[in-house]
């Protein structure tokens, strides 16, 4: 454990901010997870619907610095390979 006050406010700060960002890439999971279920059923209208609201979380992400932009970039479009491959 740090003695320093500063280094244990910053041990205070890391923890909340894991947490947080734990939070988010939860999100992008579940939206993924949501996606990709209905592209395994074929379901073209719920997943482009789906696309839509991952693509909107992963946006947020990267927005944040969750994620990098690249990272995000690369998601999508690997999303967006799925969805058309149903279309």
């Amino acid at each position: 454990m740090p003695n320093i006050k500063s280094a244990i406010k910053r041990v205070n700060v890391n923890k909340k901010k894991n947490l947080g960002n734990k939070s988010v890439k939860s999100q992008i999971n579940t939206a993924v997870k949501k996606f990709e279920e209905a592209v395994a059923q074929k379901d073209a209208e719920s997943a482009t619907k789906l696309y839509a609201e991952a693509v909107s979380v992963i946006d947020s992400a990267a927005s944040k610095k969750v994620i990098h932009k690249n990272t995000a970039s690369r998601k999508k479009s690997r999303l967006a390979v799925k969805l058309h491959s149903i279309k």
